[in-house]
């Protein structure tokens, strides 16, 4: 990994993390200090969207850092499926 922020692959896997960790802390956001199960909905969708970009940015980069963000995948899935049916009963 020579190079480090030189290097544009690992520039934009970077800025993509960076992008992602703002929609995860907007969510929260949205979602409880705004009370709102469908923007919260439309942001973790966002976030979902944006992990997944992250975790094929960073496999390019060092396939165990790719591997290691996948639970946090799972983890976002599950919190989707838990924002999709608070949004559904409201």
């Amino acid at each position: 990994m020579e190079g480090g922020f030189k290097n544009k692959e690992i520039k934009s896997a970077f800025l993509i993390f960076i992008i992602q960790l703002i929609f995860n802390a907007a969510w929260s956001v949205v979602f409880f200090g705004m009370q709102s199960p469908a923007g919260g909905l439309v942001v973790i969708v966002i976030l979902w969207i944006l992990i997944l970009i992250t975790i094929l940015r960073f496999m390019k980069i060092s396939r165990v850092a790719g591997i290691l963000l996948i639970p946090y995948l799972l983890w976002v899935s599950f919190a989707t499926y838990l924002n999709f049916s608070i949004y559904r009963l409201n």
